[in-house]
């Protein structure tokens, strides 16, 4: 299942580099968790996480982006920002790439899918 997860990554990682972005680090891990992508858009940083579902019979990916996996993700990126000294120095944001397939036709990117509190 690892390898799916691994070129499901890569597929949204070229997809959002052809948009212009450039990746920081794939698969970023702490004590805190984990952030898929992490991502350069101009001066922004920008937490991607990827949602594959190779069945939508019960709903896409985003659905499955709840308030305590954004949470888990917020912890996890303020972490990254302190590790890294650049909390309060880069703006954020928090994007959400769910895909239904193995092609980039099969992407759904939502930019700023939720917000951070800091």
């Amino acid at each position: 299942m690892r390898s799916i997860g691994n070129e499901i990554e890569s597929l949204v990682s070229v997809f959002l580099e052809q948009q212009g972005l450039k990746l920081v680090v794939a698969n970023y891990q702490c004590k805190m968790g984990e952030i898929d992508l992490i991502m350069m858009d101009h001066e922004i940083l920008v937490f991607v996480e990827v949602r594959y579902r190779k069945n939508l019979d019960y709903g896409d990916g985003i659905a499955t982006v709840n308030k305590s996996k954004q949470w888990r993700i917020k912890r996890t990126a303020t972490y990254y920002l302190q590790q890294h000294n650049l909390y309060d120095k880069i703006m954020c944001r928090f994007d959400v790439v769910a895909v239904s397939g193995r092609s980039q036709k099969d992407l759904n990117w939502i930019k700023d899918a939720f917000w951070g509190k800091w």
